[in-house]
């Protein structure tokens, strides 16, 4: 803290980290429990309420909800502590960064309310129609300008690594949020567009988009947060800085081209989805090489596993980071997507990487973080514990019921009869189904659960961080 006058100045400026860590907690809750609720209709259908409740209104909330608000405040969070920390300066142009905190928060509050009165554009991870398109075009770029601001007024010559990974995912996000946002609007009264393609084509664009969401929003993006957190919490450098430079540049260079592999079998020309399928299987290198880099950053203080619980929550991370990125590309191939396109395989693979690789290294950086934001200590390790193992117990119920159900129907869709016909209907591999959405909404239960329990964790922290101030807090073992 440097003294000027009577008042007070940070040297960071952590009170907008402290604002998106909060909200990181508060839609992390709101979009898994949206995800429990409609993972319950699919088991139960009688929870679908006309007209404004149903699963087809909701889901958009789920994945808006804990992609763009927990994932999105997570990354707005991290991205802005890591980078203040690793160019040693406060962050470029406080007033804006204050406009992306209140911009962001609008924007999903906006979408939501938009999805359960019916206005979509029907597109995966870009429902939202054209003026809250706007709204996210006008916010990025503010958030391009803090950043890359900072950055350049950086007080070590040096750019770390995990910047580098926030910076491409910055420019890539609105690279695609342009490309895919392309719409003609009916009229400037109403919220409906339509897409400026059509056909194969607007599917191409989409998934240009929907694909790299998943490469840099989130996966390049939660890679920065890896490559400064996991060191941190490890108390180690980096095992291989060299390795980190080439897992950003194949990362950021072969992503880009495997969007297509989501569109075989399609009115898509062969040639474009088996170029998206090559460059998938090429992906495994620089994605491994990431997931084996970070593991190996505890080359020495194995035993951290044992005794640091936030410490497991990143290595689990980085497994399922491992795990996801072998999936992917094997799923890619044209043999096995004819049996696990449009399955709840696909489900299952999203959510292994969702929750296991997004949440886990989330709920690290956050628990490592936010004792330091409120300059006191974790309320309870023990608590971090039961969370750890309610996230995993939850991640494994969810992704095996998935992974046994999306099997089942790519095989009950292909059986035959002896006389050529179709063994099964469609509402026999329905019926086959339900008790692996059963199982699925108890999954899901659990790992809500668990992140109720770091709420409360967290809030009990910032409780004792705040009344610090006036005295001493007594801490949780």
């Amino acid at each position: 803290m440097a003294a000027v006058g009577t008042a007070t100045i940070e040297q960071y400026n952590y009170d907008i980290v402290r604002k998106f860590s909060i909200m990181a907690l508060f839609w992390a809750v709101i979009g898994m429990a949206m995800g429990v609720f409609i993972a319950s209709q699919l088991a139960w259908p009688f929870l679908n309420m006309d007209p404004w409740f149903t699963f087809g209104r909701l889901r958009p909330i789920h994945t808006g909800g804990v992609i763009f608000g927990f994932g999105g405040c997570a990354l707005f969070a991290t991205s802005y502590y890591v980078v203040q920390r690793t160019c040693q300066t406060r962050l470029f142009a406080d007033g804006l960064a204050s406009f992306t905190f209140w911009g962001w928060q609008l924007i999903i509050v906006l979408a939501a309310s938009s999805y359960v009165l019916g206005y979509s554009q029907g597109k995966e991870y870009a429902e939202m129609e054209w003026p809250i398109d706007l709204l996210i075009t006008v916010v990025w770029v503010a958030y391009i300008a803090v950043f890359v601001g900072t950055v350049m007024k950086r007080k070590q010559p040096h750019i770390y690594v995990a910047n580098w990974f926030y910076i491409v995912f910055l420019l890539a996000v609105a690279l695609l949020h342009l490309g895919n946002g392309l719409a003609v609007p009916v009229s400037l009264t109403t919220m409906k567009s339509y897409p400026l393609f059509s056909g194969a084509q607007d599917a191409m664009i989409q998934w240009w988009y929907g694909h790299n969401a998943v490469g840099f929003f989130l996966t390049a993006a939660f890679l920065g947060m890896m490559y400064y957190y996991v060191p941190k919490q490890a108390g180690r450098p980096i095992y291989s800085y060299r390795l980190s430079i080439v897992h950003f540049w194949a990362l950021s260079f072969m992503y880009m081209w495997a969007g297509p592999h989501h569109l075989h079998w399609t009115a898509l020309p062969d040639w474009v989805s088996t170029m998206g399928a090559t460059f998938s299987i090429m992906l495994l290198l620089p994605s491994w090489g990431g997931m084996i880099n970070g593991i190996m950053t505890l080359s020495g203080a194995w035993d951290k596993l044992r005794t640091d619980p936030i410490m497991r929550f990143m290595i689990v991370a980085l497994s399922f980071y491992g795990m996801s990125t072998f999936e992917g590309p094997m799923m890619s191939l044209k043999d096995v997507n004819a049996l696990s396109h449009y399955t709840d395989w696909t489900v299952g693979h999203v959510h292994s990487g969702a929750l296991g690789w997004v949440a886990m290294i989330s709920f690290g950086a956050l628990y490592h973080m936010i004792p330091r934001l409120w300059d006191t200590k974790l309320y309870s390790t023990k608590l971090v514990t039961v969370h750890f193992w309610l996230a995993t117990i939850g991640i494994l119920l969810y992704i095996t019921a998935m992974w046994i159900s999306g099997i089942m129907q790519g095989l009950m869709w292909r059986a035959f009869d002896d006389f050529g016909n179709l063994q099964y209907s469609f509402a026999e591999t329905v019926a086959a189904m339900h008790p692996f959405y059963v199982m699925r909404a108890l999954g899901g239960l659990v790992f809500v659960s668990g992140m109720l329990v770091m709420a409360y964790n967290c809030w009990m922290t910032i409780s004792q961080g705040k009344a610090a101030e006036a005295g001493p807090a007594p801490v949780a073992a």
